[in-house]
């Protein structure tokens, strides 16, 4: 067995000499922490303004409130910036992406181009509201 380098004897031997400065290297440095990501959420960075609209307003009476968001916004950050800002407890947080589009200027007859968003849908509490107007 020569031919294809160390015998296996030789092979346990150095296995056995790397564990051991794997093991002494482990103890002499300490272990570090790293301190978790803590999210400080400052609400009005996260929440752009309500979006007021028919459907909201329907919505709303069912407790569901819609907010156009940031874009890279989660529903974490969603739910916390409602807390800060209005004061209330949200159940459940939805986020809907809406595309941007292109259609045709009846008046102009060019290409216009509307601007995609991304909305909140925030469900609140029994009794809790949030008085928008």
């Amino acid at each position: 067995m020569g031919i294809f380098g160390k015998k296996k004897e030789d092979k346990k031997e150095t296995e056995k000499q790397v564990s051991k400065k794997v093991e002494s290297k482990k103890t002499e440095t300490p272990a570090v922490v790293k301190p978790t990501k803590v999210s400080l959420v400052n609400g009005s960075s996260v929440i752009k303004r309500p979006r007021i609209t028919e459907k909201a307003a329907l919505l709303s009476d069912n407790n569901v409130y819609t907010f156009e968001v940031k874009a890279g916004a989660t529903k974490y950050e969603v739910r916390d910036a409602v807390k800060s800002i209005y004061n209330v407890t949200p159940v459940k947080v939805n986020i809907v992406n809406k595309k941007p589009r292109h259609s045709m200027s009846r008046s102009r007859g060019r290409r216009v181009m509307d601007h995609g968003l991304r909305k909140a849908y925030v469900f609140l509490k029994e009794g809790e509201r949030i008085e928008l107007v």
